[in-house]
């Protein structure tokens, strides 16, 4: 199976707590960090593969090679393999770094693939550009945005769709999802039929 993220931001002390960007209600980033494993191992096998939109971590050392380790480490007890989009946080340094502990999986496939700017893909009659940045689409048919970085905001548009573990737009799912948990694709078609028909009764 296919799973979408973004925006898990390990490591990241500034948004423990309340905050005007992120709130996340945890004590420490170990916590946070251990919560978003255990959910996003919950239904993530080692079979499948997980799209991650960006700002993997912020975590930044010297040397530098310290959170460089941490964060391979974390993403190792990741299960399934990530295809790693580059957010405004992620760096290619770190990404050189992952790329020299890029072992294969028992399916004799790389844990990690990259991109710099975003992924293309087509599912079930609909076109997907999964950024990290959203973008304007102006007028198009099926084709939907999977993007991240603006946390619990959401776009204006029925074509975006927010992915990040702070999203807000599970409020268009059936169910509840736990904190950093990637989106199944049945998910994704919830949100975004879910979206499009709040954006029309609002027109």
């Amino acid at each position: 199976m296919r799973y979408f993220t973004s925006d898990t931001h390990f490591f990241h002390k500034q948004l423990l707590g309340q905050n005007d960007f992120a709130p996340r209600p945890f004590l420490t980033v170990e916590q946070m960090n251990e919560t978003i494993i255990e959910n996003w191992n919950s239904v993530v096998t080692d079979r499948d593969t997980v799209y991650h939109l960006g700002d993997i971590a912020m975590y930044f050392t010297r040397p530098a090679s310290v959170s460089w380790n941490a964060v391979n480490e974390v993403l190792h007890r990741l299960n399934g393999h990530l295809v790693l989009i580059k957010g405004n946080h992620d760096n290619r340094d770190l990404f050189k770094y992952l790329a020299a502990h890029n072992e294969p999986l028992e399916d004799g496939e790389p844990k990690f693939q990259f991109h710099d700017v975003g992924v293309y893909l087509k599912y079930d009659h609909r076109q997907y550009y999964l950024t990290h940045y959203p973008f304007s689409l102006g007028i198009v048919g099926n084709i939907i945005n999977l993007h991240g970085h603006i946390h619990h905001y959401a776009m204006p548009a029925k074509e975006n769709i927010n992915v990040g573990v702070d999203t807000p737009e599970t409020a268009y799912l059936d169910h509840e999802v736990p904190f950093g948990r990637p989106f199944s694709f049945a998910e994704i078609e919830q949100m975004i039929n879910g979206k499009a028909d709040d954006y029309h009764k609002r027109r």
